[in-house]
């Protein structure tokens, strides 16, 4: 089956107690897995499985060591590798028709010339666990989501077999991770995710969504990027905190890197909101204007210097500190999906790239949000997979957590009926900047 996709793939580690419990082989779990891959690939989407040893590899391990005793680990390492690819050749005979035809047991090497929507992977070599090789996938296919399908739900803060008040964690950062987890690893240890793959996907700042396997719905949620059941395991926390002071003035982060502790930063970032304003008079020549996401504001006090009555809307306390004297008044603070402005309070909402620090699962919220405010246009600038000069130009910024296709945001905007877009002069080509401008009904 040929498949024709922009899609990065999606890393789908499939514990082996999910496959072939104590039980046998659960063939209702493999029958609801193979239903929801085959939607999603309809859906355009593209996969790779990678199936772990589970009981069957620990059951291998400890029949050895009962009939000789002492076993060394790189022989305990193969009879679960051999059974990682025995539960891989079964997914591999599931979805035979849309699978690549090479089962992946040597990571040394790249699938060659990869057109199928689906690719099976299994344990390497003795070392390393089904997890280092579904970050080792990740890294080579440049996929930005591993989802760790298990028998848990996700990363608790003790273990909850042991202790009744353990408390499940929704987001841990890598280094978060390593003081729960350790770093020693042995043939069938088990963990929420493997201490040695750990540190690789800690240095390629992947994200890992860790959730119980068996529920098939929270696992498209997962996909979908709706709301979903399980530990999200960051590089960094992305949350309020994340935007503080070093953020804005250039210290970390990478897209949205504004250098404003440097002369060359300040004079380019002011050229390039003095730009903007001057687009948006000569454009849409708004009275009253809301920023979405303002950061510190520069936008702002060109659009009041050519007299707009312009105001600004951020979450974080850093942003509106660093914003000059003359603009803080005009700066609020709250919260994107619950903008506090009354119905049509504006002419224009517009924003700039704020919606790739959206979780996707408010980003319906906030066009809502920004539609309700207006009482005429809404325009907002989007970072999109198109516009691939940033990746060429800028570091991998974290905080960019919803980074999708003009395909995705084009059906998501479509959506809302009570939205006409607007054909406006356009600047720039799509693989530089993609804009919305949109009338509302």
């Amino acid at each position: 089956m040929l498949f024709k996709t922009k899609e990065l793939p999606i890393i789908i580690s499939v514990g082996g107690s999910l496959i072939a419990p104590d039980t046998g082989v659960d063939t209702e779990f493999l029958s609801q897995l193979n239903l929801l891959i085959r939607k999603k690939v309809a859906q355009g989407k593209r996969f790779m499985l990678i199936a772990g040893g589970g009981n069957i590899c620990r059951h291998y391990q400890e029949a050895a060591r009962n009939v000789i005793g002492n076993i060394n680990d790189e022989d305990l390492d193969w009879l679960g590798i051999h059974a990682t690819r025995f539960n891989a050749h079964l997914l591999r005979t599931i979805f035979q028709d849309i699978a690549h035809p090479r089962i992946i047991a040597n990571y040394d090497k790249k699938l060659f010339n990869w057109k199928e929507p689906v690719a099976i992977g299994a344990g390497w070599k003795p070392g390393w666990s089904t997890d280092y090789d579904a970050v080792i996938l990740a890294r080579d296919y440049k996929a930005q989501l591993v989802i760790n399908l298990s028998n848990i739900n996700g990363v608790y803060d003790k273990d909850p077999k042991k202790f009744k008040d353990a408390q499940l964690i929704k987001k841990i950062t890598w280094e978060e991770m390593e003081k729960i987890i350790g770093n020693k690893w042995s043939p069938g240890f088990n963990s929420p995710f493997d201490p040695v793959a750990t540190p690789l996907a800690k240095k390629l700042g992947l994200t890992v969504i860790i959730t119980y396997g068996k529920d098939l719905k929270n696992i498209e949620n997962i996909i979908d990027k709706e709301s979903f059941d399980g530990t999200v395991v960051t590089p960094y926390r992305i949350d309020s905190t994340f935007y503080d002071r070093d953020y804005y003035m250039g210290k970390k982060g990478g897209h949205r890197v504004t250098l404003t502790g440097s002369f060359f930063g300040r004079a380019f970032h002011n050229l390039v909101n003095f730009i903007r304003a001057v687009l948006i008079i000569a454009e849409l020549a708004p009275k009253k204007c809301l920023d979405l996401g303002c950061g510190t504001g520069g936008l702002i006090g060109w659009l009041r210097f050519f007299k707009v009555e312009a105001y600004g809307l951020d979450f974080s306390e850093s942003a509106k500190m660093l914003a000059d004297k003359g603009i803080k008044q005009y700066i609020k603070l709250g919260d994107v999906t619950n903008i506090p402005f009354a119905d049509n309070s504006f002419d224009l909402v517009l924003s700039y790239d704020l919606f790739n620090h959206i979780e996707q699962s408010k980003i319906r919220k906030v066009i809502k949000e920004s539609i309700r405010v207006s009482s005429k246009y809404i325009s907002h600038k989007i970072y999109t997979r198109e516009n691939f000069w940033l990746s060429l130009t800028h570091k991998q910024d974290y905080s960019n957590i919803s980074h999708f296709s003009l395909k995705y945001w084009n059906s998501i905007f479509s959506s809302f009926k009570e939205l006409v877009r607007v054909r406006k002069r356009i600047l720039f080509p799509s693989f530089f900047e993609t804009r919305y401008l949109f009338k509302k009904k």
